[in-house]
């Protein structure tokens, strides 16, 4: 039988980088006379890729969030909210992390086939998480969904073998002959528990945890997104480009 597909979106940063007086998944993106959050484009794809059940793990200040997203069934999904334990963060962190935000969902994640997302990012085209899930075979642990980027310092890039298959992530790399970065992923229940078991651990780092699930022996595959765009809004200059571009006749 199949496992039950799950769509999770860590929104427990605090967005101190753009310092808006809002959540920074509301921020507004205005296309055809119509406002849309951020967060919404990720939502928009989870359900238009046949994902009825999207969780958000949030801090305890994102009530307005809460308040535009609701229970989710006028985006026809069902939402639960995780409100990740943001205790032990230090130095003006914004979070603990993403693999601590992500592992935070646990109970309600394990045994399902998670779909994972950023809120703050605009993908294209639409249904991408049904293709990584088309793509993934029944021994896939984790598929990664790929885009092109001209800023590797960024994201996490992927080395990827002639059978798709990774090998290795580099995080946020200031010199690389990688092209390709992770910009969504899907994975099974085996990354689940491997997740769960790092984070218990100590680990915090994402890429190390992947990395380290595929010395486990997981099979990590990457899927390119044909004719993908990835648009990170996490900072002003991104978002001045993306505004720039929504301008243009």
């Amino acid at each position: 039988m199949d496992e039950e597909r799950i769509g999770l979106v860590p929104a427990a940063g605090k967005g101190l980088r753009l310092g808006l007086p809002y959540p920074k998944e509301l921020y507004p993106i205005i296309r055809e006379n119509r406002y849309k959050p951020v967060a919404q484009f990720v939502l928009d794809d989870l359900v238009c890729s046949g994902i009825r059940h999207v969780v958000f793990v949030i801090n305890d200040t994102k009530h307005q969030l809460i308040g535009y997203l609701g229970d989710g069934r006028r985006f026809g999904a069902n939402i639960s909210y995780v409100v990740q334990d943001q205790r032990g963060v230090e130095n003006g962190a914004a979070s603990p992390g993403l693999a601590n935000a992500l592992d935070s969902a646990f109970h309600l994640t394990r045994g399902k086939t998670v779909f994972f997302g950023m809120p703050d990012t605009i993908m294209s085209p639409d249904g991408i998480f049904a293709q990584l899930q088309n793509s993934a075979d029944a021994a896939d642990d984790v598929v990664l969904g790929l885009f092109s980027t001209v800023n590797p310092e960024k994201f996490g890039m992927v080395r990827v073998a002639r059978d798709d298959k990774v090998v290795e992530i580099v995080d946020k790399p200031q010199r690389t002959d990688l092209n390709h970065m992770w910009g969504c992923i899907m994975w099974r229940n085996r990354f689940t528990e491997h997740l769960h078991s790092c984070v218990s651990n100590g680990m915090s780092d994402f890429a190390a945890i992947l990395n380290d699930a595929i010395a486990a022996g997981m099979k990590v595959r990457g899927v390119l997104i044909a004719g993908g765009t990835y648009q990170d809004l996490g900072t002003y200059d991104e978002i001045l480009k993306l505004d720039q571009t929504l301008r243009q006749p």
